[in-house]
């Protein structure tokens, strides 16, 4: 089956993304290392190395599972980063939004591995296991409940990044929150999660196209969008949670397949 095969190339696609970023600008796409850590730029460039290479390894079938081991640790790092930023500020936002996202990429690794795993017949247990992914799987709705809450702090910063030539920017900005929080309620309960987690990632991989994607090519910048490295790291991170929502949609639809058939026979 290749569906598997189709979530190695998505994660591969925006882990090498996050890598040429830092390479090119020498800092990370989001997260930013705390003030007290020594040997910050060597780093930066390591991890960029490292996930760069991961990469590369993660097309490959002999070198994918140590490869998405590689990508997950260097995605729980910046996680870990803003652990003690959220205890120290639990309201605030901008602590938990680059926390989300790095947990967000993390889990798609983290679901792949699991995919990997029972593909090379390996055993489901560990972070494999089916009670490890579900936690994943939650982690991940838990996220996109985040996202659309977000979308409700900030709404009229949302509204604003709607296409002109989209009508009723305010009532979209409004029902694209909802829809966050719908799919990710969904997926945590286990309600239509398949269902809820392609729309969630079919969502994602239109806000870049249609929001990112174009904001490179009008004339003047769009207000929202900075600079050009805030606009690339933007994308890049917006290519690493579709990337992360399109796996654990495979996921879904995959582990659904799975019981379907038992269930036949």
């Amino acid at each position: 089956m290749r569906i598997v095969p189709l979530g190695q190339g998505i994660l591969a696609t925006a882990s090498a993304s996050f890598a040429i970023w830092s390479l090119t600008y020498g800092h990370f796409a989001v997260e930013s290392l705390p003030a007290w850590m020594p040997w910050r730029q060597p780093w930066v460039y390591g991890s960029a190395l490292v996930l760069l290479a991961a990469s590369g390894g993660l097309c490959f079938s002999r070198t994918a599972l140590l490869s998405v081991l590689a990508i997950g640790a260097c995605r729980a790092i910046p996680a870990a980063i803003y652990l003690p930023e959220i205890i120290s500020k639990p309201r605030s936002i901008e602590a938990w939004y680059p926390f989300c996202e790095a947990l967000t990429s993390l889990v798609g690794a983290w679901v792949l591995y699991a995919l990997l795993r029972r593909q090379s017949r390996g055993s489901a247990t560990g972070m494999a296991g089916e009670g490890a992914v579900r936690a994943a799987l939650v982690l991940f709705g838990l996220t996109c409940v985040f996202y659309g809450w977000s979308h409700f702090l900030y709404i009229d910063y949302t509204a604003s990044m709607v296409p002109n030539w989209l009508p009723s920017h305010l009532p979209l900005a409004y029902f694209t929150g909802a829809a966050h929080i719908a799919a990710g309620v969904a997926i945590v309960v286990g309600i239509l999660s398949g269902l809820a987690a392609t729309l969630e990632a079919a969502m994602m991989s239109l806000f870049g196209l249609l929001v990112w994607v174009p904001s490179f090519f009008v004339q003047p910048r769009p207000s929202w969008a900075g600079q050009p490295a805030n606009q690339w790291s933007e994308l890049v991170v917006n290519v690493a949670l579709a990337a992360s929502a399109w796996i654990v949609a495979i996921y879904i639809a995959k582990r659904s397949g799975i019981l379907a058939l038992r269930s036949g026979e």
